[in-house]
């Protein structure tokens, strides 16, 4: 980190998490992805110079792999392979489809990667619950309109009088309250070097006493989306959507419920601006947006930005962009769309978020999962995007068939009877999904 110009008035620069965290499982929260053993990036140390965007480099970490039984090596995935017909998959998957882990509604769609042929819809086009599978669609928007190496920045700036000091929210809610760590994704920045550097500025001009203010313009807008659930937040499943946060408050499930991430996060900064023996005023001011500002509307934005680009959202209704809330609707025609783009190999960017999908069996959300019984054999193959709610689950994913053919698949199911557990519902589709891998069904 470097001291920026005088003339913009900038005491020091943050790096913050870079903006696929989320999507690859790093972290928690609204974009949640699994990653591959064998693309897992790790941030090295970032580079900067004064007056320059500082860079990232990747390395790769190594992830221990799950012990499974040894088998006959898989055929390659290509074009050669033949490719299953319609009425050969509905024959082998009739029985998996009835399963009663699933309920009585199930929405599922099966396509050939290469072509994008349609090889068995059923009910594709009926909205169902999505549950998180919705994130391959917010994925989708994200990879499509931005850079997925961009950083978040925090910054602390000069106010308008000579003691004020103003900390400007740049979306980082993953700051370490004390040292960052370079290497590390959960406190890569840390509020003690923007301390350091804030308050070496600040005796350089002669000032000792200062009052802090928060500057939370960076993107205004609500921090629970309407159809979250208290009992939701209370567990820790997810948190609020602010603009700066500690990385010791991220939500975690079972831990505690943090309300005001913000306001955490300046009085952490205010106590290590004070351990450089600074006097700060107990008082910390929020800056309010501007008249008019508009809030955000992020999931009518993923929805526009994914109809721009071929998926249908005819019957998707996004009341956010996770699929927690009540509400939301997604149809398996549409995630089908969404991972027909993907795996076609026609966009580098989403082709990235396909092949970052947790693999059955080994990472992700799909860790502990494949690992024993009729779902085994799809173990290492599948790589899939979960979905789970009280009442709902889903799959959305890929899978190379018996013949080595590489399949695009979506299956929902949101009717699932209050007396069939989650655990049952996600074995089902994993049998499913197994059944499929299983298959050659020419």
């Amino acid at each position: 980190m470097s001291r920026a110009p005088a003339a913009a008035g900038a005491l020091i620069l943050a790096l913050g998490s870079y903006l696929t965290a989320d999507i690859f499982d790093l972290v928690p929260g609204a974009l949640t992805l699994g990653l591959s053993s064998s693309d897992v990036g790790m941030p090295a140390v970032p580079t900067s110079t004064p007056g320059s965007s500082p860079s990232v480099t990747f390395t790769l970490a190594t992830i221990p792999s799950a012990v499974v039984s040894p088998a006959e090596p898989l055929p390659i995935a290509g074009d050669s392979a033949p490719m299953p017909t319609g009425a050969g998959l509905r024959a082998a998957l009739n029985r998996a489809l009835a399963d009663s882990g699933l309920g009585s509604s199930v929405g599922l769609t099966i396509r050939d990667a290469s072509t994008g042929t349609h090889l068995l819809d059923v009910s594709a086009q009926l909205p169902r619950t999505p549950a998180s599978t919705v994130k391959l669609l917010t994925a989708t928007a994200i990879v499509s309109t931005l850079d997925p190496g961009t950083t978040f920045s925090t910054r602390a700036l000069r106010g308008t009088g000579p003691h004020d000091v103003i900390l400007v929210t740049g979306g980082d809610t993953l700051l370490s309250p004390g040292k960052g760590n370079p290497s590390a994704v959960a406190g890569r920045a840390g509020l003690a070097d923007l301390a350091d550097q804030t308050a070496r500025a600040l005796r350089a001009d002669g000032v000792t006493r200062i009052r802090l203010h928060i500057d939370e313009r960076y993107a205004p807008g609500r921090w629970y989306a309407p159809g979250w659930l208290d009992a939701d937040v209370n567990a820790g499943l997810t948190g609020p959507v602010a603009m700066l946060g500690p990385s010791t408050e991220r939500p975690v499930p079972g831990g505690v419920a943090f309300s005001d991430p913000v306001s955490s996060t300046a009085r952490a900064f205010r106590k290590q601006l004070a351990g450089h023996g600074l006097t700060v005023d107990p008082a910390i001011d929020h800056m309010a947006a501007p008249a008019g500002a508009p809030d955000l509307g992020v999931a009518a934005w993923v929805k526009k930005t994914v109809k721009a680009r071929g998926v249908s959202v005819e019957g998707v209704t996004m009341i956010d962009t996770s699929g927690l809330s009540a509400g939301s609707l997604v149809t398996a025609y549409a995630l089908g769309d969404v991972l027909e783009l993907a795996a076609g190999g026609k966009d580098p960017a989403l082709q990235d978020v396909v092949a970052q999908l947790p693999v059955a069996g080994l990472t992700g959300t799909l860790a502990d999962r494949f690992l024993t019984g009729s779902s085994h054999p799809a173990a290492g193959i599948v790589r899939a995007k979960t979905g789970t709610l009280t009442g709902a689950s889903a799959l959305a994913g890929t899978v190379v068939d018996k013949d080595g053919r590489l399949l695009v698949f979506a299956i929902l199911a949101d009717r699932i009877p209050p007396g069939v557990g989650k655990l049952t519902a996600r074995a089902a589709l994993d049998r499913f999904v197994a059944t499929l891998a299983s298959c050659g069904c020419g």
